[in-house]
């Protein structure tokens, strides 16, 4: 298969597909393998007590709940068409935040609140209530938070609506994944045009204007025209962000995608070509391009952030997040501190019975070292910035400017390919190599080593 004219960028078949190895996400830094489980309940309630009382904070609540099993699906979640275990959770997320509150004390300042799944708009209208006020009575939520959520489009009524508006819900995120019929059966998750349009139209009609679309490329069937075509769909929507997401296939650690055809899936060569398209067409509207994967219009707090230099990445992807700690609630729930990284049990009975037991569910993490908080920040200015002085970080962390020099000579490998740009100590990405970012930022990553089994999604 050729690209269409002007899509390749300089790049090559073999090229793409020598350099689409797999390679960690870099939404954290150590990345999830890499958690242990010396990291548990006694260590997430003294890291939280530690805390300084200004510490701005940022709330992830985790809802694990989804209608239908969709086979691309990533995500730590479990089918339910009953309301019963919903409810039982909501229970148990309740006493988890006030657990949390009543080890950092009550009225801690709030900057961002996310709720992700799954699919949190499964939560019935009065139990959203309920977890806002929670939320409300626990912590204190500033003015202008953002305060966002997953939607599944198939799982959303008027009346959950007016009660994502009634509590602060200022930026919905929806799932459309691709508008082709065929796609959408080959993943199992079947969802017209037109439902998707009636739900931002009844967003915004309840006054939650800021949108955004999570598009995916790579499923099965996808060419670079029929992803084209959703591209333009989804701009007919006018979101204020778009997420380009390349679909991971890890049957090995994600079982239900052996159920899509292998034979059916884009190669990487084709993938390349069908995001390039993307990008290609999402400039032309306006969009600008945020990192790895996101575009938002350029008045957007996302690009406003890109451009002033602020832009930060957590678990929920791209951010201008101004929080110094995230809080994970929820099973399977991952919590950024100072101090490292706490991720709660995942199943859903133990985590329940932690909780109801009064300690913390919190089953992995990592504690960072002054080492792991150099190689994060290196990585994290390459993945928002496409560009790190190494050197510079180097000394504001403490250390030699030459600390990491040993890393260059797999970067001017790549820079030989066209893929990273060195000028002494400071690394760069050139813009059309940005799909494969994480590549160019895994040539910091001390942790990263071959293995059998891969644990992680192909670069692009």
């Amino acid at each position: 298969m050729r690209c269409p004219p002007g899509l390749s960028a300089g790049m090559t078949p073999d090229l793409v597909r020598t350099y689409a190895r797999p390679v960690p996400r870099y939404t954290s830094y150590p990345t999830a393998p890499h958690f242990h489980a010396g990291i548990g309940a006694a260590r997430a309630g003294a890291w939280l007590a530690a805390l300084p009382a200004a510490s701005r904070l940022s709330l992830y609540v985790h809802v694990p709940f989804c209608r239908s099993l969709c086979w691309f699906c990533g995500c730590h979640t479990r089918i339910t068409n009953r309301a019963a275990p919903v409810a039982r959770y909501l229970e148990t997320l309740l006493a988890e935040i006030a657990l949390a509150a009543g080890r950092l004390g009550r009225g801690r300042p709030v900057a961002h609140i996310h709720l992700g799944g799954g699919s949190p708009s499964l939560l019935a209208p009065d139990e959203l209530r309920r977890l806002a006020e929670a939320l409300h009575r626990d912590f204190a939520i500033a003015p202008d938070a953002e305060f966002a959520i997953e939607i599944d489009p198939r799982t959303i009524d008027e009346a959950r609506a007016r009660a994502l508006a009634e509590i602060g819900v200022n930026r919905a995120s929806l799932g459309v994944q691709d508008f082709d019929p065929a796609v959408q059966h080959a993943v199992n998750r079947v969802q017209p045009f037109e439902l998707t349009l009636r739900v931002v139209e009844m967003l915004r009609g309840r006054g939650i204007a800021r949108l955004n679309l999570d598009l995916m490329y790579g499923l099965p069937l996808q060419t670079v025209g029929g992803f084209a075509d959703t591209v333009e769909r989804a701009l007919a929507l006018a979101p204020d962000r778009l997420a380009l997401f390349g679909y991971a296939h890890v049957p090995w650690m994600k079982k239900h995608q052996a159920l899509i055809d292998a034979a059916a899936l884009p190669d990487a060569w084709q993938r390349w070509c069908q995001a390039r398209a993307a990008e290609r067409r999402l400039a032309a509207a306006g969009y600008a391009a945020i990192g790895l994967d996101h575009f938002a219009r350029p008045e957007d707090p996302l690009a406003r952030a890109a451009a002033a230099g602020t832009l930060r990445r957590n678990f929920q992807g791209y951010t201008a997040d101004p929080a110094d700690a995230l809080i994970g609630f929820g099973a399977s729930a991952i919590g950024a501190l100072p101090q490292g990284y706490l991720q709660n049990e995942s199943d859903l009975k133990a985590y329940a019975e932690a909780i109801a037991a009064g300690r913390f569910a919190t089953v992995r993490g990592v504690a960072f070292t002054a080492e792991d908080r150099l190689r994060a920040a290196v990585i994290e200015r390459l993945m928002t910035a496409l560009a790190a002085d190494t050197g510079a970080l180097c000394r504001a962390h403490g250390f030699p400017e030459a600390h990491l020099d040993a890393a260059f000579a797999a970067v001017d490998a790549l820079a030989a390919d066209g893929l990273a740009e060195r000028s002494g100590r400071v690394v760069s990405i050139p813009a059309e190599a940005r799909l494969f970012m994480r590549t160019v930022a895994a040539c910091f990553d001390a942790y990263l080593a071959p293995t059998a089994q891969p644990r992680h999604a192909q670069a692009v």
